[in-house]
Order: structure tokens, then C-alpha cells, then sequence
């Protein structure tokens, strides 16, 4: 299996062992990035692929998929080539794109190109198993119809620091942290839900990440992650516009209601739910790896358990081996369809973006116009 990648970031770099044990016919043949920095995480696996400075130049090649693993802000572009490419398969890392302008493009796209099935999202979060052992309990009629949402993605300093000195600081380059780092939340609720976003509320700012706040003696936490390209040194320099912290209010066109919020200074971190339903409740904690289900009739505890083993911690709590096998036997056809689609990850990462426009602009932000012309987009008759 002929793969390409386009923009080798240290996602795709470290995604890469285990694409290779679910197929060990795969091997990188191209690479397309102007820098040769991670060129030695393929070389280790044993691949010797070709390096290009750019898309174009590579995609005189044949592959049987191509990788995208740009920075944010170059993801349309990537993609529109790609699909614009005889390849069949494309794995493309979140978020799709950046600005409700592109969307509907890639949404055109996708409808010229056969886009919503040849595209993969890596939107890793959809295979954990905790995931699954709550879509399971859904299924199972455990929680019936769903009634309300608490979640939240709680960040520690060593981690928020990083995006503050990282490429992602910017939203002109990341479309806004609402939608580099929590569009994997928002989307699996947005799944639960069943339903898209509706209206949407949101606060939210920087407060700990300023010059006014940066310690005397520089905190141990900033040497745990290195930025990247287009870093800076200083966490608390003020750069970028990224916030720090950030409340969501969200109503599903079934009427379903989301609170989500977000803070990049947890000491203690966690990531969890509480999903509600008019017969049972979800509990869950991807971080502290827990997971309960209780019957609002009787009280009854139907699961409490941790979610997982232990050994299935690594790589976004067990998630990275499972999309990775579930990737590859789709493109092999021995699986009909994936856990999300690319219009499911198109709408996570609409979703992002009113969030931080209704945060932005202190209104509530109603997308029914805009999922009108997403309809239109995606249809035979625009394409």
C-alpha cells in the first residue's frame, strides 16, 4: 500500500507505528513538507520515501492514500488537492478547515469529488473506548432519549502553556482554540446528541497566560512540551489571541442542550461527561479513566467500572491503535463505514467556530441560516 503524506507534523509522525501494525504492507513512499525535521520517525520504521517542498510536486505520484498532517490553516488547500487527485483514500487530521468560508468550499468539494466517502477525519476521540462503552450503553436503551450535557476539557499548565507558545497561539493559523483543541469534544456529544447545533452561547477570555502574571521563577512545566514550527519562547508574552478559558451553551435542533467548558490552567486535570436522558445517566472521565451508568428510576448502578485497562491508556486513552485499525480496514472494504463521517466533522468544527463567534461578538449565535447553505453545499445540484 502506497501511502503520501502531506505536511509530516508530529501528529502524523506519531500516528505512523500504528498505521503500520494495522497494515505492514503500508509504505511511505512521498512526503510533501518544505522541512525534513521528522523525516527520521518514518525512517525508523523502516520507510524511505521521497520529500518534496510541496503538494504538487508530490502528487505526480500514485498513492493508495494520502496523509494530511499540515498546520490548520493550509488544510484546504491540501484537501482540494487531494481530492482533485485520482488517490482514494485520504486521511486528513482536524480540523478540516478553519473559517465558515471554507467550509462550504470543502463542502463543494466533497460533493464534485466523492468527498464524504473517500475522506477520513482524525478525529481520534470517536474510537476510545470509553466512547464506544457509552454509545454502547445508548444503544443498549440504558439512557433513552437525551435530555442534557455536561462536559469538559480541563488542561493542565505544562500543556496550556504549550499552545501559547506554539503555532496554535494563532487564530489566523489554527482557527481559535475552541476549534484546534476541543472540536473533539464537541463532536462526540454532537454524536450522543444525534442532532446539529442549533444555537449557540459562549464566554470566555485569558486571564492567566499575560505578562502581568508571568512567575518570577520560570515553572517547571514549561520544559514538559517543546513548541513547534513558528514558536515563540514565552508563555506569557501576550502573542497570539488564543483564550485561556471558555464556557459553551449549545441547543441541538432535537432540542438536546450541551454545557461545555474548557481551561488550559488545571492542576489536576480531567475530561468528562455527564449525559442525561429522560431513563438513565452517563458518567465518564477519559483522564481518571472511569465510567457509570445509573437508571433514573430505580437508582440502579448499571455500570461503574473503570472504562478501560490500563495498558489502554496510551495514545488519547486507547483511541490512536483502534482509529488507526478501523482507518485501515475501511480502506481495505472490510468496513463499511467509520465511527464519523466528513460532513459529522464538518459540523464539530462549525459548531467550534460559532462558539468562539458568539464569544467574540457577546451574542447568541443562530446557525440555521448557515446550515441551509451547507445543505446546498454538499448537494449533486451544487456540485
Amino acid at each position: 500500500m502506497r501511502v503520501g503524506i502531506i505536511g509530516l507534523g508530529a501528529r502524523i509522525a506519531s500516528l505512523m507505528p500504528h498505521f503500520q501494525a494495522a497494515a505492514p504492507d503500508l509504505t511511505v513512499t512521498g512526503v510533501a513538507d518544505p522541512s525534513d525535521d521528522r523525516m527520521g520517525a518514518l525512517g525508523a520504521l523502516g520507510h524511505t520515501p521521497t520529500r518534496y517542498d510541496t503538494a504538487e510536486q508530490m502528487l505526480d505520484q500514485t498513492f493508495d492514500m494520502l496523509m494530511i498532517g499540515s498546520p490548520n490553516h493550509l488544510h484546504l488547500d491540501h484537501l482540494r488537492q487531494a481530492l482533485q487527485s485520482d488517490t482514494p483514500h485520504i486521511f486528513a487530521e482536524k480540523p478540516l478547515v478553519i473559517t465558515e468560508d471554507e467550509t462550504l468550499e470543502l463542502a463543494r468539494l466533497a460533493a464534485r469529488h466523492d468527498g464524504v466517502r473517500r475522506v477520513m477525519v482524525g478525529l481520534v476521540l470517536r474510537y476510545a473506548p470509553l466512547y464506544r462503552a457509552l454509545r454502547q450503553a445508548q444503544a443498549d436503551g440504558a439512557l433513552g432519549e437525551i435530555m442534557s450535557i455536561e462536559a469538559s476539557e480541563h488542561i493542565g499548565p505544562y500543556h496550556g502553556s504549550f499552545f501559547m507558545r506554539d503555532w496554535r497561539r494563532d487564530s489566523r493559523l489554527s482557527g481559535g482554540f475552541m476549534l484546534e483543541k476541543c472540536c473533539h469534544d464537541l463532536d462526540l456529544y454532537q454524536g450522543v446528541v444525534g442532532a446539529r447545533a442549533m444555537q449557540i452561547a459562549s464566554f470566555g477570555g485569558r486571564k492567566k497566560y499575560l505578562p502581568d502574571h508571568r512567575p518570577e521563577a520560570a515553572p517547571g512545566y514549561l520544559a514538559a512540551m517543546t513548541p513547534r514550527w513558528n514558536g515563540v519562547a514565552d508563555a506569557f508574552g501576550g502573542d497570539g489571541d488564543i483564550v485561556d478559558y471558555q464556557v459553551g451553551l449549545v441547543r441541538y435542533a432535537n432540542g438536546a442542550a450541551l454545557s461545555f467548558h474548557t481551561n488550559l490552567n488545571v492542576p489536576d486535570e480531567f475530561r468528562r461527561f455527564a449525559v442525561i436522558g429522560r431513563d438513565g445517566m452517563a458518567e465518564g472521565d477519559f483522564i481518571r479513566n472511569t465510567f457509570r451508568v445509573t437508571s433514573s428510576d430505580s437508582g440502579a448502578k448499571l455500570v461503574d467500572a473503570e472504562a478501560f485497562a490500563d495498558g489502554q491508556m496510551v495514545g488519547h486513552y486507547g483511541a490512536d491503535a483502534a482509529m488507526a485499525s478501523d482507518v485501515m480496514d475501511y480502506v481495505r472494504g472490510a468496513r463499511d463505514s467509520l465511527p464519523l463521517t466528513m460532513t459529522d466533522a464538518l459540523e464539530a468544527g462549525v459548531t467550534a467556530m460559532a462558539m468562539d463567534r458568539a464569544r467574540a461578538q457577546g451574542q447568541i449565535i443562530d446557525l440555521a441560516p448557515f446550515w441551509s447553505d451547507f445543505d446546498a453545499a454538499l448537494s449533486a445540484e451544487a456540485a
